[in-house]
């Protein structure tokens, strides 16, 4: 019996910004060809630097899409819906070019967010959790959901949805926002909210390309809910900065942004068993207390 290892097949990432550069390097390491999709000359450059390959193309306009050769790859979709609306464009524009060319993947694999589960009162979610969108920017993910399962069901191609919660890791910690001060809402009317540390969402990542079954929805956090205010705090005792100022809900409308006022006024617990089976992986950072051992390291974001 051959004891050959099997070729790393060819990776083409739509939306490769941090989290798709982290995950480009790493299937690069492993022998794959990988291919960016890029809207500019600058993110072009970008991912040379990395020693990245990209192709032009605008998921926002269609006619752009139409020679892209994806014959045989993974697909990573990982970028953003528009800003406004309830669907998804962006999704539909690339699978119709795809459809029309015939040029298929293989797998494709779709970050999806854990706001389409709504606010399910602190209780625990798991994969067979009705959706209940309660934003724009939820029912936008979840159109596209639907829209990459549709098609994945057409072509017999394995759709992998990962619902992910909010990412923290190297560059995406608060901590300009702890620098200035800004108030948080005060922890005991805090709902709960969902993490995943960065590295984890790219093993993971990876892991849905080699183990996610076709046409699956897998919650991704680390099974350790918490509260915003207490991510603040923790972030904040880790570098040795002063807590923010705690704030009542009726404060916190006047003085919160409205982005931030939205994820506050949901509250929901992820199960992330499902993810932990199927998949065979063991979390590196299973709590938050472990994804901010090394937090001095990491950089100043917003």
């Amino acid at each position: 019996m051959s004891d050959r290892v099997k070729p790393a097949p060819p990776v083409f990432i739509a939306g490769c910004g941090d989290i798709g550069s982290l995950l480009a390097l790493k299937w690069r390491e492993r022998g794959a060809t990988v291919t960016a999709l890029v809207r500019s000359e600058a993110a072009g450059r970008r991912l040379q630097g990395l020693g990245l390959e990209s192709v032009s193309g605008d998921l926002d306009h269609a006619e752009s899409l139409r020679s892209l050769q994806l014959a045989g790859t993974v697909l990573y979709y990982l970028a953003p819906p528009p800003a406004t609306g309830e669907g998804d464009p962006r999704v539909r524009n690339l699978l119709a070019a795809l459809s029309a060319s015939a040029a298929l993947p293989v797998r494709i694999v779709y970050i999806s967010t854990s706001g389409v589960y709504g606010d399910s009162g602190g209780e625990w979610v798991d994969e067979e959790t009705p959706p209940n969108p309660q934003t724009d920017r939820a029912r936008r993910r979840l159109d596209a959901e639907a829209a990459l399962r549709d098609f994945g069901r057409r072509h017999a191609i394995p759709v992998i949805i990962l619902r992910v919660g909010d990412i923290y890791g190297p560059g995406r910690l608060p901590l300009t926002r702890l620098q200035k001060g800004l108030p948080v809402l005060l922890e005991a009317e805090c709902g709960y909210t969902n993490r995943i540390h960065a590295d984890d969402l790219v093993a993971i990542l990876l892991a849905a390309a080699e183990r996610g079954r076709a046409d699956n929805i897998y919650n991704v956090s680390d099974g350790h809910p918490g509260t915003m205010t207490g991510y603040f705090n923790a972030v904040a005792d880790a570098l040795g900065l002063p807590r923010p100022p705690a704030v009542t809900l009726a404060e916190a409308k006047e003085q919160l942004s409205e982005a931030m006022l939205s994820y506050l006024s949901e509250s929901r617990r992820m199960d992330n068993r499902k993810l932990l089976r199927d998949f065979g992986i063991t979390l590196r950072y299973p709590d938050l207390a472990s994804g901010l051992r090394d937090i001095k390291q990491f950089k100043v974001t917003s």
